[in-house]
């Protein structure tokens, strides 16, 4: 274990039909580095979690409903994938408005698979690079991004991968930075 976020406060936004794996394997990286994390989601209670989108794969405990969350209260901002997830996320006021108001606080936002979708729909694209699933790669350069087809794709405080096949080399770059992000000036 690593102490890289230690005292740090990282905010997971998902919802029913999340990718298990693309939340978990994050998840684990964040604590394994010292980070408190919490799950945002639009309900509380549980939410249910998908393999390869189809495959029911258990449930997961919310912390908080993403509308009594405040972006203050967070260090970073941890967007997993899954079809059903983000779009129901961006289908939701609430998540929208706090995924914007995250991004423009400049913190760092981490993004795999379909997450991609909620920033497209929040407005905060236009001029970033990043990379995603390749199904919704159009929606994005729609939103003003300049998508490219990268195992890790980092453009300020947005780090971005494609899926779960790059998990390994996404762990590893939100930890170091989110904690590079971190670091008083």
């Amino acid at each position: 274990m690593t102490n890289e976020l230690n005292g740090r406060k990282i905010a997971i936004l998902a919802t029913d039909g999340v990718e298990r794996v693309e939340l978990e394997e994050p998840l684990g990286a964040l604590l394994g580095a010292g980070a408190q994390t919490e799950l945002l989601s639009l309900h509380t209670g549980e939410i249910n979690a998908r393999q390869m989108d189809i495959d029911p794969a258990g449930t997961l405990a919310v912390d908080k409903k993403v509308a009594d969350a405040h972006v203050g209260d967070y260090d970073a901002l941890l967007l997993p994938g899954g079809t059903m997830n983000p779009d129901q996320l961006r289908t939701d006021p609430d998540a929208v408005a706090f995924v914007r108001d995250f991004v423009e606080t400049g913190k760092p936002v981490a993004t795999i698979c379909h997450g991609p979708w909620i920033l497209a729909e929040a407005g905060v694209l236009h001029g970033r690079r990043l990379t995603s699933w390749p199904s919704i790669r159009t929606d994005l350069r729609n939103a003003g991004a300049e998508v490219v087809d990268e195992e890790v794709v980092i453009d300020h405080q947005l780090i971005s991968s494609r899926s779960p096949q790059d998990l390994p080399a996404f762990c590893k770059a939100i930890v170091e930075r989110f904690a590079a992000a971190l670091q008083p000036a």
